[in-house]
């Protein structure tokens, strides 16, 4: 730990402070470059630069601290995409996010575990250097620093999430289960591992504050407002089950409204512009700040353009949409064509995606409003509220689908046709198969034209995921145990 608390510390220093990076993009503030640490936080602009310096790395080519990295940790949407090629609905080849595919990918020296747990925390501490230079400043006024300090809340516990969801089991599996330590100030001293309660707990409460203080207003769709801290807290109220929290939080994310921010047009444009009216919260670039060939999903699954055209799409998930569904179908304007005519259509590359398109500009969705109104749907069905659960997934299906039917179900079949549409809408998006699986404790089995079956030889296991699967789990890095004199040096035991 004391190793990655000292390249943690000189990349904030150096990257927040001295010379973050290149000009942001759109209407979005230009990132702090050269000022000094000292006048930083002296007005709201050069403020405004450090958050879009913090932001700038949602779609960095993150280095670990060995100084290296790789084509699969990449920011955010590569936490999101490690966990979308987990499940049943795509298909990877020996690529890049292969051995996760694999469900092989968590021993504590492997890539991956050490990108999912360096990258977060380099987050927060630069996030909880940046709390502490709007509480320390003597220049911001007392309304620029609720709405500074409510982004960093936001993002504290936006990064938390991603860390407990990867390195615990759920929260209504083992809320005692360690989880990573908390920090609520830059890293100067290490700390022991927490508990998933606590770490739950802690979320929630830079949440409710940074709600309680920030306006809904925004520089720009890479920008957290009070919306999209609803947002994330909705989806953390999801993980705890607290199912009338997370109906108004979500209900607060997306207005309440389906029509007005649903737009079935705008589905089939590719998925690479933070523009669009469905996006809540995203991730844009531009060619001077690309991230090239790390952006996920686009690199990885659009056949069109010259990539890794590693990714396909598990036959049972294309027979899933109806033609009429803007979000399915087969053929060349569709969001599913047939690779070659080679192929049968048993073997794994027959069906790819149409759903990104990959340029060295293309944006990355991180929450749409879509997945709200789902959260809001799922949270009224397990509230027994089945009426009023029916007709907003219906408002989403028929936007999508103008033959859509309005679901007659209930109980269990409800909330499980739900969770199907949660698929079939936020597919590659957001790992939301896993998610879903790992929250409820289900398993995720292989079907399909998978291209891997039976046993992996390595590991003895299936590619299968179990309910409650271990392997929804990655180990904690080795790095930090042999650094860390506060984490005992068998907690990878059971792991």
């Amino acid at each position: 730990m004391k190793n990655i608390v000292r390249n943690i510390t000189i990349a904030v220093v150096s990257m927040i402070f001295l010379g973050s990076c290149s000009q942001e993009f759109l209407d979005e503030v230009e990132p702090t470059t050269g000022v000094p640490v000292a006048t930083a936080f002296d007005s709201r602009g050069s403020a405004d630069g450090v958050i879009s310096g913090i932001l700038r790395r949602f779609r960095d080519q993150f280095e670990n601290a060995a100084g290296k990295s790789s084509t699969d940790a990449g920011g955010v949407c590569a936490l999101y995409f490690a966990r979308t090629v987990k499940g049943n609905d795509v298909i990877s080849t020996n690529n890049w996010y292969g051995s996760d595919y694999e469900n092989n990918n968590r021993e504590p020296t492997y890539r991956r575990v050490i990108f999912a747990w360096n990258y977060p925390f380099f987050m927060i501490n630069q996030i909880n250097n940046f709390i502490k230079g709007v509480n320390e400043s003597t220049k911001l006024g007392d309304q620029d620093k609720k709405e500074l300090l409510g982004q960093g809340y936001a993002l504290r516990a936006f990064f938390y999430h991603h860390l407990v969801l990867d390195f615990s089991k759920s929260y209504n599996e083992d809320q005692n289960f360690p989880a990573p330590p908390i920090y609520k100030e830059p890293i100067v001293v290490a700390k022991g591992m927490s508990t998933v309660k606590e770490v739950y707990d802690f979320m929630v409460t830079d949440l409710k504050e940074a709600i309680a203080i920030l306006p809904d207003t925004r520089l720009g769709k890479s920008y957290v407002n009070k919306q999209v801290a609803n947002a994330i807290l909705a989806e953390v109220y999801q993980v705890m089950g607290k199912w009338d929290l997370a109906e108004a939080a979500s209900i607060e994310a997306y207005g309440g409204d389906p029509d007005a921010v649903l737009d079935a047009a705008s589905y089939g444009s590719g998925f690479k512009d933070n523009s669009n009216k469905e996006w809540l919260w995203g991730s844009p670039q531009a060619s001077d700040q690309t991230m090239y060939y790390y952006l996920a999903p686009h690199v990885f699954s659009d056949h069109k353009t010259g990539a890794y055209f590693s990714i396909y799409v598990n036959s049972t998930f294309v027979n899933l949409f109806s033609a009429t569904d803007v979000r399915g179908g087969v053929g060349v304007d569709k969001m599913f064509s047939v690779k070659s005519a080679t192929y049968t259509i048993s073997d794994y590359r027959y069906y790819v995606s149409n759903k990104f398109l990959f340029s060295f500009t293309s944006h990355s969705p991180i929450i749409r409003y879509a997945e709200m109104i789902l959260v809001d749907a799922e949270a009224k069905a397990r509230q027994g509220k089945e009426a009023a659960a029916k007709a907003l997934l219906f408002a989403l299906q028929k936007n999508r689908d103008v033959n859509a039917v309005q679901s007659s179900s209930s109980g269990q079949t409800l909330i499980d046709e739900i969770l199907l549409e949660r698929r079939k809408e936020l597919f590659m998006e957001n790992g939301v198969e896993w998610f879903d699986a790992k929250r409820l404790g289900k398993g995720m089995l292989r079907d399909g034209n998978q291209r891997l079956k039976g046993i992996n030889n390595i590991t003895g296991k299936p590619y299968d995921l179990q309910p409650n699967d271990l392997r929804f789990m990655l180990k904690v890095p080795q790095a930090e145990i042999d650094t860390n004199p506060f984490i005992e040096k068998n907690i990878n035991t059971g792991r």
